[in-house]
């Protein structure tokens, strides 16, 4: 089991969850996350300075099986693509064990995807 986390542009979440829906990625949470790439800028807008380097961006994040961690991968890659600076992260970790709570479930059966 890997666990997924991506990091993308605020205006891409819908597409990307659309995206790992058609994938079969049924399951996932994400919450809203503020960062800082590598761009330094500021703006100044009537005479005061502000700095602009703090980017909103939103992070998802779910397990599935290691049969399922390419599609997933491709399909956060193809809908979240802007091909301009800032298009995000993805991050694969392993998973050593899972628990599906309400049945006790262990391991791939804890799982909702296939």
């Amino acid at each position: 089991m890997k666990k997924i986390e991506a990091i993308i542009r605020k205006t891409k979440f819908e597409e990307v969850r659309k995206a790992l829906h058609e994938a079969d990625i049924e399951f996932l949470s994400w919450w809203d996350v503020k960062g800082q790439g590598t761009a330094r800028q500021g703006l100044i807008f009537r005479g005061i300075a502000y700095d602009v380097n703090t980017i909103a961006r939103i992070c998802i994040s779910f397990v599935v099986r290691d049969i399922n961690v390419e599609k997933s991968i491709q399909a956060i890659l193809k809908s979240a693509y802007t091909g301009e600076s800032g298009d995000g992260r993805i991050f694969v970790s392993t998973i050593e064990q899972s628990i599906r709570i309400r049945t006790g479930d262990k391991g791939d059966e804890s799982l909702y995807n296939k």
